[in-house]
């Protein structure tokens, strides 16, 4: 009774044990004496409980790593293990590449009038199909877009021919290709370019420079060349253009053009060309070259209201003329200098220059007419006839009587000079007969007659010298009168055309400004 409730504790503990799958040390069992067959069982079990726990393990930690890590690898192992770059990607030669291009202007860096050169900061894009980058994605853990390194794989060869110095632009080693053979790739560019810029009109000027992109050596049977977004999407987008510049972004026009060479028309390339269209911002140069150019003709136009005949006009237009000077001098580095043609603001510069001269050599001849008049001779006829008759007509000038009235009374003055001599020798006589008759009676008359008519015509001669000097002195100042009259009305006429010409010139030049800013 006693072996057969061993044998019965000894099978439950043997149970026991291969159920639990540790080993003896690890089960809190009871011991029991063994049988030779038992032992040999336990010891072919033993090492097989520590390898089979190990191999699980690790070949669990081995599926969860490769289906994380290994994915990548493997498909770069997959695509370029056998990939050729320096061929172009097509199984069938016959077959074209085409190659999307699409470009995002993200700033104006610098307009260079003198050299004639653009600098902007551009985002560019382009696409194309790799035949020999294509893979189904259920084989490789549903992978559809990967980034590989741009040297492992080909690359159009895309330039911008207006190219004329390599910019500082950041290196972006990687592309994006997708389970369908499609390549993207996206960097920014500095681009360095030829521009034909007109500065005319400065500082209202628009300049429209282009970027040409084609392939240097391929021609359209190998690349070909089109617009990865539409026209009127690449037209108004804005969105990362940084519009804190001088310069003001209006649109990005594309067109596509198909040329051939003129010593090969078989052969035709394809190019796509961006015209970047940008504005200047003039109110910096409104308000410090336009401004202090206007108020300085302003000025110019009010001394004349100064009296011609004082000499305080010509010291103002002197002065107004030195100050403009200085400022064009302070104002010339600011304009931009070509070879090729000059900016209206330098000819509206010298043009308001030309107008100073001119008013300062007016006011110096109307000041010498107005000016020294005894030294001047008569005004003659036809000056009368037409400054002081037509020309006081035409301007309205209301003193045109009182002119009339000084040739009247010159006139009467030197018909009265005339008369002079006759009219002593008129008085000399009759004060002859006079004393004559009154000195009949008397006898001591006759001894003063020998010194009396020698007096008395002493007297009249310098009585008669007095007055023609007087009637000379108001012949002169009659004559003075004269050319101030002229002066007076030469200064209106010529005051009134230099204002005509000065606002017809602003009117021309503000119309102008405005329709080609506004345009």
């Amino acid at each position: 009774m006693r072996q057969e409730r061993g044998k019965g504790v000894r099978g439950n503990s043997e149970s026991l044990f291969f159920a639990s799958g540790w080993c003896e040390d690890s089960c809190p069992l009871p011991k029991a004496p063994m049988g030779p067959s038992a032992l040999l069982l336990f010891l072919l079990w033993l090492p097989l409980a520590f390898v089979l726990p190990s191999k699980a393990s690790q070949e669990i930690t081995n599926v969860t790593t490769s289906s994380n890590n290994a994915t990548f690898y493997q498909l770069s192992d997959y695509l370029l293990t056998n990939y050729k770059k320096g061929v172009r990607p097509v199984k069938d030669w016959r077959q074209i590449t085409t190659v999307a291009i699409d470009i995002m202007v993200n700033a104006i860096l610098s307009v260079d009038e003198k050299n004639q050169v653009l600098t902007i900061y551009i985002w560019y894009r382009q696409c194309w199909i790799d035949e020999f980058l294509q893979w189904n994605p259920e084989d490789f853990d549903n992978l559809t877009r990967m980034s590989i390194p741009t040297e492992a794989i080909w690359v159009p060869d895309i330039l911008i021919n207006e190219f004329v110095d390599v910019g500082k632009s950041p290196n972006i080693p990687y592309v994006y290709i997708f389970h369908t053979g499609e390549v993207q790739n996206l960097k920014p560019v500095q681009v360095v370019t030829a521009c034909s810029l007109d500065i005319y009109n400065f500082p209202f000027d628009v300049q429209n420079c282009s970027l040409t992109f084609t392939s240097w050596l391929h021609n359209i049977q190998d690349i070909n060349i089109s617009l990865w977004r539409s026209q009127e999407a690449v037209k108004t987008d804005k969105r990362i253009f940084k519009n804190q510049s001088e310069w003001e972004l209006l649109y990005v026009l594309s067109y596509f053009k198909e040329f051939g060479m003129e010593d090969n028309f078989n052969e035709s390339y394809a190019e796509m060309k961006f015209f970047v269209v940008i504005r200047r911002r003039p109110l910096f140069y409104v308000v410090n070259l336009l401004l202090p150019s206007i108020f300085l003709m302003v000025m110019d136009i009010v001394g004349f209201y100064l009296p011609p005949d004082s000499g305080e006009r010509v010291s103002f237009k002197i002065t107004l003329l030195l100050g403009y000077s200085v400022f064009l001098i302070i104002v010339t580095d600011t304009l931009p200098a070509t070879a090729i043609g000059t900016p209206l603001i330098g000819v509206y510069f010298v043009v308001c220059m030309a107008l100073l001269v001119i008013s300062l050599t007016e006011t110096i001849l109307i000041v010498r007419l107005v000016h020294k008049q005894d030294l001047q001779p008569r005004v003659p006829k036809w000056v009368k006839r037409w400054v002081l008759e037509r020309a006081a007509l035409l301007l309205c000038i209301r003193d045109r009587s009182a002119s009339c009235l000084v040739r009247t009374q010159s006139s009467d003055i030197s018909r009265n000079v005339e008369s002079n001599g006759s009219t002593a020798k008129l008085n000399h006589y009759s004060g002859e007969t006079m004393r004559d008759y009154d000195g009949s009676g008397d006898g001591t008359v006759p001894q003063a007659q020998g010194g009396g008519p020698h007096v008395f015509e002493s007297i009249l001669q310098e009585i008669a010298a007095i007055r023609q000097f007087l009637e000379k002195r108001d012949e002169f100042c009659n004559i003075a009168r004269e050319w101030l009259q002229v002066g007076y009305i030469l200064d209106v006429l010529l005051f009134r055309a230099y204002l005509i010409t000065v606002l017809t010139y602003s009117i021309t030049l503000g119309t102008l400004w405005s329709i080609w800013q506004y345009a």
